[in-house]
């Protein structure tokens, strides 16, 4: 183990929500909800005003309501999410050649592989650099964590929320985790968590005082050990550079049950699109295609299918999505469906018979569907995804210019006309079908930022990193949008 605290811990503070006040001038200091809006829906984040009152991350989206009833809600915009955390990743790599991100907003770095860092002043140096650099480029703040190993490096950041960064200074550690809960440490959940608290160990000295061979007992050999060596501050894990993506997945959560089986043959084709929008996106291809049910009584179903060469068409990929639901009952009712493939490569083998195959039943499938659809199974159909006026989306008016959806409802739609370099805007309301209102990209958050400047020379082509790693997932999927 290390002794300099080079490894590097960034946690961007409460990022969907400030991305969101960033973005919105007339959200800056006050309480912002970002997630699902439907009744199902859950927290992505919400920022530090909105914790005040007992929101957080995973809470059920009408538990929030109901402790924070004038909070802005919106919908989570993962292609601007998206954009920030490239230029953050950027400045990372502008560090070390070692970075590992874990999320969007998240990440490790090895600073002394990259001779940011070989002793704690210049470790603080770099990590105070860092965080003012992300302010410039993204306007956002991050929080940072200096330690000589993984775990204790995630600790520093958390103890330094918001805005802040915290070094753990060599010789330190045993103390600073001591006093510490032993959820606190890496691979203790709430199950093991209980598990431990019914034999008297609560706390992280309790486990250390516990000793090896008494959590070995307790836990098993491998958990045992483990818990052990970081009960002692003792991490070996390195900052690992590339995390291979295993499978590129989508999935929606609905609102209301679906009973009609036309509609889920519907989504799921929805979804198989999607997933090859990603999958293309990432210039990856796949085997194995994943159909993933969950119905009205939570009971979770997933089937596969293995096809005999990676394939990024999606002909083939909807055809075998469609086959792999028709082994699964759904007479009850589907309130979650999703479409994944694995078995990922970066070529493609190409089956031109199921291709052909595949596209001739599709454009059978699409008549026969044409012809035979129910009048209540088209009424059930969502507008087209341009009517829908979701919160926090990104809007332009012929007139007045670029705005946000404020809400939605009753055939009406509000909207802030403000951007991120503006004074908060004033709010206007039109017709869901105005002409003169059409959904646009997402702007930037801080005009004309760009990460080339900070880089060192030489470094300018690397500035955007290529892609990113998919651990990260979207919230479930919330109704046309709401007035905060």
């Amino acid at each position: 183990m290390r002794n300099a605290p080079t490894i590097l811990h960034l946690d961007m503070d409460a990022f969907f929500a400030s991305a969101e006040q960033a973005s919105k001038p007339s959200l800056r200091g006050k309480a912002v909800v970002v997630g699902g809006l439907g009744p199902r829906g859950v927290v992505a984040t919400a920022s530090y005003e909105a914790r005040v009152f007992g929101v957080h991350s995973a809470m059920p989206m009408a538990q929030a309501r109901r402790l924070a009833p004038n909070a802005a809600y919106l919908v989570p915009r993962f292609a601007l999410y998206k954009s920030v955390s490239e230029q953050v990743m950027a400045l990372l790599r502008a560090l070390s050649p070692l970075v590992e991100p874990l999320s969007l907003d998240e990440a490790f770095v090895d600073l002394e592989a990259g001779g940011a860092a070989w002793d704690e002043a210049s470790a603080r140096l770099a990590g105070t650099r860092l965080r003012a650099d992300i302010r410039t480029v993204t306007g956002l703040t991050g929080s940072v964590g200096l330690a000589a190993s993984k775990m204790l490096a995630k600790i520093a950041s958390e103890q330094a929320k918001p805005d802040g960064l915290v070094l753990i200074e060599p010789g330190s550690e045993r103390a600073l985790l001591g006093p510490m809960s032993v959820r606190t440490l890496p691979g203790v959940g709430p199950a093991t968590g209980d598990h431990l608290r019914r034999a008297g160990i609560t706390t992280v000295e309790e486990l250390a005082e516990a000793g090896e061979d008494e959590l070995v007992r307790m836990l098993g050999k491998a958990h045992g050990h483990a818990l052990y060596a970081m009960a002692l501050a003792h991490d070996d894990r390195p900052v690992v550079a590339e995390r291979e993506t295993k499978s590129v997945s989508v999935e929606d959560t609905y609102d209301v049950d679906i009973h009609d089986r036309l509609r889920v043959g519907l989504e799921v084709q929805r979804l198989a699109d999607r997933c090859v929008g990603r999958l293309r996106g990432a210039g990856l291809s796949g085997r194995t295609i994943v159909l993933k049910v969950r119905r009205y009584d939570f009971s979770t179903l997933t089937r596969s299918e293995t096809l005999r060469g990676p394939t990024d068409d999606p002909a083939v990929i909807r055809e075998a999505a469609a086959r792999l639901l028709e082994s699964v009952d759904t007479t009850g009712g589907v309130r979650l469906l999703g479409v994944g493939v694995s078995g990922l490569a970066d070529y493609t083998q190409e089956d031109l018979f199921a291709q052909a195959a595949a596209g001739e039943r599709d454009a059978a499938a699409a008549a026969e569907a044409s012809e035979e659809a129910l009048p209540d199974a088209a009424e059930e159909r969502p507008e087209p995804a341009e009517r829908q006026w979701r919160a926090g989306y990104d809007v332009r008016h012929t007139e007045y210019g670029h705005g946000w959806v404020q809400g939605s409802g009753l055939g009406r739609v509000t909207v802030r006309f403000e951007t991120p370099q503006s004074e908060p805007g004033r709010v206007r309301t039109f017709f869901v079908d105005d002409p003169a209102l059409e959904p646009a990209e997402p702007l930037p958050l801080v005009a004309g930022s760009d990460v080339a400047h900070l880089l060192p020379a030489g470094d300018q082509t690397s500035s955007v990193p290529a892609s990113l790693p998919k651990s990260w997932s979207g919230t479930e999927g919330g109704a046309a949008a709401s007035r905060p």
